[in-house]
């Protein structure tokens, strides 16, 4: 069995803080927001599981598409020795590039979540002899520091994520990425493209049902992590295409006038009918906006491969 090495750089009771500052400062603003990372607590992580096989949802069978298609050509572009994820979970899709890179010695798995690096690091570490896994357990978004590891480097940043942050979001952070980069490191970024409002919404609002009990799903980690009183049935889910920034908005939207009371922070919150709570940005791209993005944080885009339907997008970057 190869070398398996787990990195803690996030402090012990840092997810704690960092959800009483998110859910404080987010139902105290105008409008009212909450980051969607928490939406995966095990339940939430088991909802987009459902997610992601639906017939709606097609970013994740889209993105797959394109890693099997062209894995061997992102290894060509890349030739790495180090393959860095980040917020790898289950390291399911990374397994396509760990094939084809023939030159890789590390991997590094990148994730808040110790089990799931655990887990997915060991395995591989297990089914894959002579590669050595470095997991991290970090949040990708802070001051992120990667371990001493053979060069070039490529680092991946798969399933449309860098969609949920927003613009001035995004910027900050590909400027700190290109900070980790040495010159001939590569980011291999996946971007959800922008295409008809009706596919978009339909894919953030299934006819089963699924993506509403995910989006409700953060009332209940409030609930239990702070001794919130949401009421999920009190609220309904929405999804809208907003045309002018190009993204989907997840709201979730007061049925009644009701006030929710979250007694760790010595907070009432008081909801007006109809009124909505933010829970997810999701930008879509063109690629020439991805290109000016890349480029104003320092990488320059080479390569850009989608699916046969044009709805997903992999793109390859270059750290001058």
């Amino acid at each position: 069995m190869s070398p398996f090495q787990i990195t803690r750089t996030l402090p012990e009771h840092a997810t704690d803080a960092a959800l009483r500052d998110d859910v404080l400062h987010g139902l105290t603003a105008t409008p009212r927001t909450l980051p969607p990372k928490w939406f995966y607590d095990a339940r939430g992580s088991e909802l987009f599981e459902q997610i992601t096989e639906l017939p709606e949802y097609y970013p994740t069978r889209a993105e797959r598409e394109i890693l099997v298609d062209r894995a061997v050509d992102i290894a060509a572009a890349a030739g790495a020795r180090t393959l860095v994820e980040l917020g790898s979970g289950s390291s399911e899709k990374t397994r396509y590039l760990i094939d084809a890179l023939s030159g890789l010695h590390t991997y590094v798995p990148v994730d808040v979540s110790e089990s799931a690096l655990t887990q997915a690091g060991k395995a591989l570490a297990a089914e894959r002899p002579g590669l050595a896994v470095h997991a991290l357990i970090a949040d990708f978004t802070g001051d992120l520091v990667l371990p001493d590891t053979p060069g070039p480097r490529l680092v991946a940043f798969l399933g449309g994520t860098i969609g949920n942050l927003l613009p001035a979001e995004r910027a900050a952070f590909l400027s700190s990425l290109r900070a980790l980069l040495a010159p001939g490191d590569m980011l291999l970024l996946g971007t959800d493209l922008v295409k008809d409002e009706e596919v978009l919404v339909r894919a953030y609002d299934d006819a089963a049902g699924v993506t509403a009990a995910f989006n409700k799903n953060v009332l209940a980690v409030i609930d239990r992590e702070l001794g919130a009183d949401f009421d999920a049935d009190a609220f309904d889910h929405v999804a809208l295409w907003d045309a002018e920034r190009e993204w989907i908005e997840m709201r979730l939207r007061s049925r009644t006038a009701q006030t929710v009371k979250v007694p760790a922070l010595g907070l009432a919150v008081d909801f007006a009918a109809g009124e909505d709570l933010r829970t997810e940005v999701s930008a879509k791209f063109r690629k020439e906006g991805v290109r000016r993005e890349l480029a104003s944080a320092g990488l320059e885009l080479t390569h850009w491969w989608t699916d046969a339907a044009g709805r997903f997008a992999v793109s390859l970057s270059t750290a001058g």
